[in-house]
């Protein structure tokens, strides 16, 4: 699969994207890279630790985040975009699931769209990332977490994501999944779906598993968030194990390293 000037090598490497929130009310970093100069810094030095993508987000999904007008989330991005893409080599995506945000992200140099509702909130969309030839990841997300079948239900509806961006134009090389952990979800789920994360490589796409810093963490070992780095290593290292392509993460370095050593394990001869 290619991103911007990159090839990734999908079936056989977990690469790292990393997080930067252009947000004041992150759950984890809000305000924290939310000026243009601390954000390229930021960029620069996870770039230094061996991150792959970057993924920049304007608007906080937290659970009851406010919800920005297209023209604010624009604002945010938009800069921060050109301004990467102006200093770094670095493959670029742009987390929306708004179409004139994904537009306006594509237009200053955005390389990939990571829509959190998976093509299903905005039916423009769809037809944007179709009409740029550029990648995109579709997540699985949903109002509420009441299923009867979950993860039977999880991969239907990941299908359902898939079909729109097919007739929509988007080819099959140009798609990656990413199950959704946190979202119309409960804890119990969230650990589920992590677990099962073999049983959603069965679509034929690359996954990504986007759990760093999670409520499903901090519920699991009792932690605030700023101490839930070693919990989502584990999950790194799960995501490994069941054959992702990507993990999105805060913390490059130490996710970096922790996916070099799986995969080391992994491949040496018994």
């Amino acid at each position: 699969m290619r991103i911007g000037n990159r090839e990734f090598h999908t079936k056989e490497h977990t690469y790292v994207m990393g997080i930067l929130n252009m947000t004041p009310d992150s759950f984890s970093d809000g305000g924290k890279w939310n000026d243009r100069d601390r954000a390229l810094y930021h960029v620069e030095s996870m770039i230094s630790e061996g991150m792959d993508i970057l993924d920049i987000g304007g608007e906080s999904t937290r659970p009851g985040y406010t919800l920005l007008s297209e023209e604010e989330e624009i604002e945010r991005v938009v800069p921060v975009i050109e301004a990467v893409k102006s200093r770094f080599d670095i493959p670029v995506s742009l987390d929306t699931y708004k179409g004139k945000v994904a537009a306006a992200g594509i237009l200053a140099g955005a390389d990939m769209i990571n829509d959190i509702w998976g093509l299903k909130y905005d039916d423009k969309i769809a037809n944007v990332i179709s009409e740029s030839k550029l990648p995109c990841c579709l997540m699985h997300n949903r109002k509420e977490n009441f299923y009867q079948n979950f993860v039977q239900e999880v991969r239907t509806e990941l299908t359902e994501s898939i079909k729109i961006a097919e007739e929509a134009g988007i080819s099959e090389d140009k798609i990656i999944l990413d199950p959704g952990v946190g979202f119309g979800k409960s804890y119990e789920q969230n650990l589920e779906i992590i677990n099962s994360m073999e049983e959603l490589k069965t679509l034929g796409y690359p996954l990504l598993l986007g759990c760093s810093r999670k409520s499903v963490i901090g519920l699991t070992l009792d932690l605030p968030v700023e101490e839930r780095l070693e919990g989502t290593l584990v999950t790194t290292v799960m995501a490994v194990i069941k054959g992702c392509s990507f993990v999105r993460v805060h913390d490059v370095k130490e996710n970096v390293r922790a996916i070099r050593m799986a995969e080391a394990i992994l491949r040496a001869k018994v």
